[in-house]
């Protein structure tokens, strides 16, 4: 039988251990945080990755999978971007996220390229260019470039582009676009290979008990326990939680169009042509390439509300018009190409379009993480990181992101 003195001497002896880190505790005493994820998205996938790194037993789940038609991280592309109306949050978590990007290319992706620097071309319509100057100091400030163009200058780097109407232009040389659907799969495979458990079904939270959520419910009935809980639900996130969420973040239809470009003209590829942004009565964007699907045109003009889930996806009449209208005015030798693919995806927009990264107000270990609002996609590294260190205790949340700012009108 054991001593009470065998027992100390035994304790004691580990203490050196310890202070090297060489002890080996077991999983109790590690006290591993156990942290489900739900949602396998640009901000989810990412959150999972940080998390398991950062020592995490975690659990990743999604109804569809990493990069589905139906999520808003699907798609082909995603402009990258740092002009933000001089707001320097978004600037400063921009740079972090373009530094992120390039790293994990590296040790994430294994060398496969998810980022274009192609630069982005800010063309405005009207004197007023307020949301790109105001940038350019604060930009600066993170070495990122940002120069102002004589429309003289932009005619003479682009003549595929027809600069007639164009007042203002910014030049962004850092900017370019992501590979969306293709990242999500390789966020998700990194995670699998590190040790993330990855299941796929419908998640609906249990019943909160005394200001915690003690356990989620799959659609095969089984429940999944844990620490902490991270929902990315996209457009589903109102869904989820109808009453602490609701229409504080709206699922709104986007339309996106693919254009053919001519045989053999290189003018609208990726090296030749900019990802670029056109600021007139509507703000209509475009990336070259996109792997070889086409020309991309896209609305940023909010679209209709809808059911992710159900929403038959069939782009508008109107949406094609739109762009068609575009073609013929900027890109002339555009002007009759013929629309190879069009797609529907979703803005998952909140109230006033920033980010929402917050406990929820009812349940002290579950993190809300949404309301991309269409520019959510390239901050996804530097979201995963934020969230991560969040739910570890390891940080606070930001006021730009809390969720107390989120008040429907008409809401005290």
């Amino acid at each position: 039988m054991t001593t009470r003195r065998e027992v100390l001497k035994s304790a004691i002896a580990l203490v050196p251990a310890a202070l090297h880190g060489r002890l080996s505790l077991t999983p109790r005493q590690r006290a591993t945080p156990r942290v489900i994820v739900v949602g396998a998205g640009a901000f989810g996938g990412w959150t999972a990755l940080e998390l398991v790194r950062r020592g995490a037993a975690v659990t990743l789940i999604d109804a569809w999978g990493a990069g589905n038609s139906r999520a808003s991280s699907g798609g082909e592309t995603r402009v990258i971007r740092a002009v933000y109306n001089g707001e320097k949050v978004y600037i400063d978590m921009v740079r972090r996220a373009l530094t992120l990007w390039r790293e994990h290319e590296v040790r994430s992706f294994r060398e496969r390229r998810v980022y274009r620097e192609t630069g982005v071309l800010w063309m405005f319509e009207s004197e007023d260019d307020a949301y790109a100057r105001r940038s350019a100091d604060p930009m600066r400030g993170v070495n990122l470039t940002l120069e102002e163009l004589a429309v003289r200058e932009a005619t003479h780097r682009y003549p595929q582009i027809d600069f007639a109407g164009v007042r203002r232009v910014w030049w962004e040389k850092e900017a370019g676009f992501l590979l969306a659907r293709e990242a999500c799969e390789l966020v998700w495979e990194a995670c699998v290979r590190e040790g993330v458990e990855y299941v796929t079904a419908h998640v609906r939270p249990g019943t909160i008990v005394s200001g915690r959520l003690p356990h989620v419910v799959l659609s095969d009935d089984t429940r999944r326990e844990a620490d902490s809980f991270v929902f990315a639900c996209g457009p589903w996130l109102g869904s989820v939680f109808p009453d602490a969420i609701g229409r504080r973040i709206r699922a709104t239809k986007q339309d996106v169009l693919y254009f053919g470009t001519p045989a053999g003209d290189r003018h609208f590829d990726v090296g030749t042509m900019p990802t670029w942004v056109n600021m007139g009565a509507k703000l209509l964007y475009g990336i070259p390439g996109n792997e070889r699907r086409g020309f991309k045109i896209a609305d940023d003009t909010l679209g209709v509300d809808v059911d992710p889930t159900a929403m038959e996806r069939r782009v508008s009449p109107a949406s094609v018009t739109t762009a068609r209208r575009l073609l013929r005015r900027r890109f002339p030798r555009l002007a009759q190409a013929p629309l190879l693919l069009a797609e529907v995806c979703q803005y998952e927009r909140s109230l006033d379009g920033h980010f929402l990264v917050d406990w929820h107000p009812g349940a002290a270990n579950v993190l809300l993480l949404g309301g991309g609002s269409g520019h959510g996609f390239k901050m996804g590294p530097a979201i995963g990181e934020l969230a991560a260190r969040i739910v570890l205790r390891q940080a606070e949340t930001l006021p730009l992101f809390a969720y107390a700012r989120l008040r429907p009108a008409g809401q005290l």
